[in-house]
């Protein structure tokens, strides 16, 4: 069950700057002026009278008043009628707007008098439903602060004088007596109820603020939003800059990547032909040792037969020999350097290859997080 929305407070002057936000002679912020055609005004004016502040002037002017009206002296009061917004818009769409609005403006008679409810405007072209009503605050009896007066000093003795009490004046004032301004918080919600809206919580310090300063308000934080969305559209220009200078870093690694694993084959393809030219060495090599073998046995051989008929091709070959031995110590040497050095170039290169994937996954890993980033600039289109 939501509760009822009753707002009274004075108006200074002719109060202008409220008659042209009633009429939408002055459009605030939160109006949606595609909307404004459905306001509808709720009193109908005298005739002659086309305004609200021709309104005001016009109940003073035919009030009866025997006193002239003061320079500060208010003139009318500014009263504003709604409901909790969800309640409202569930009164909107069960179509008891007109019956709601219709029951208001009969409290607002029957509490202030008819002929002193003199404008009262529904404005259904905002969130919540309202009605603006104003009231001028004719009165006729005794003045509160002049039977408290009085009171005051029947009890100390002191002789007092009673005014007429049929006498009308105006008088906010005693309009808006403390008591009187909790009654109407009670009696409103009273013929609001069969709209499933009671009575705010009496003696709380939730505070009403004026038209003038809510619209302040607004003001202000349209302001503040329209420099949070300045401010967030440089950040998405930068991120967007920086964005593609990490795309560019990024296909440039990706570039670094794909000639490490172009260099990384090759070197492959060359450390597989080594190792067959090492295979195809040893094979060698072994052949040469049984070459050598060979050569010893046929070398002792014609030793003894060179030593049987004086014949100096012995030493000759022995010589021969010892520099096929010294070749094959040579390949043997080389093919050690070569597989030393195949094994360091394989380690450089897996650990040039891994250091460069590492970086390539940490400037993917943050594009993707300044494209979140960007993601929500983009929603806070407020």
């Amino acid at each position: 069950m939501g509760y009822v929305v009753l707002h009274i407070e004075k108006a200074a002057g002719t109060d202008a700057a409220m008659s042209g936000h009633v009429e939408r002679r002055i459009t605030p912020a939160n109006v949606i002026t595609t909307l404004t055609y459905l306001n509808e005004e709720l009193v109908e004016f005298p005739k002659g009278v086309t305004n609200r502040t021709e309104a005001i002037q016009h109940r003073l002017d035919n009030a009866g008043l025997e006193r002239k009206i003061g320079k500060n002296q208010v003139r009318a009061l500014r009263v504003m009628l709604s409901g909790s917004p969800e309640d409202m818009k569930r009164i909107r769409q069960a179509g008891q707007l007109d019956a709601w609005a219709k029951d208001s403006c009969g409290w607002l008679q029957k509490t202030f008098g008819k002929e002193n409810v003199v404008s009262a405007v529904l404005h259904l072209d905002e969130k919540t439903p309202h009605i603006h009503a104003t009231v001028v605050p004719i009165t006729r009896g005794e003045r509160r602060k002049a039977k408290l007066e009085r009171e005051k000093n029947a009890q100390s003795g002191k002789r007092t004088y009673r005014t007429k009490k049929d006498r009308p004046r105006l008088c906010a004032d005693d309009v808006m007596a403390r008591d009187k301004l909790k009654a109407y918080q009670t009696t409103y919600a009273e013929a609001m109820a069969k709209y499933g809206l009671q009575r705010g919580v009496e003696g709380s310090e939730a505070k009403h603020i004026s038209t003038q300063q809510y619209y302040r308000e607004v003001f202000v934080r349209k302001n503040e939003m329209a420099e949070q969305i300045e401010a967030m559209i440089g950040q998405k220009e930068t991120l967007t800059v920086d964005i593609a200078a990490l795309q560019a870093q990024q296909r440039a690694a990706q570039t670094d990547c794909n000639i490490i694993d172009e260099q990384r084959r090759k070197k492959k393809e060359e450390l597989e032909k080594a190792e067959t030219e090492l295979a195809q060495t040893r094979r060698e090599i072994k052949t040469d040792k049984l070459k050598g073998v060979a050569v010893d046995a046929t070398t002792k051989a014609v030793e003894r037969i060179g030593a049987l008929f004086h014949d100096p091709k012995p030493a000759r070959y022995e010589k021969q020999i010892a520099d096929l031995q010294g070749v094959i110590a040579d390949k043997d040497k080389c093919i050690g350097q070569l597989q030393q050095e195949i094994k360091t170039m394989q380690a450089g290169h897996d650990k040039e290859v891994a250091n460069l994937k590492q970086e390539a996954q940490q400037v993917t890993n943050y594009i993707k997080k300044c494209g979140k980033r960007v993601n929500i600039s983009e929603d806070c289109s407020c």
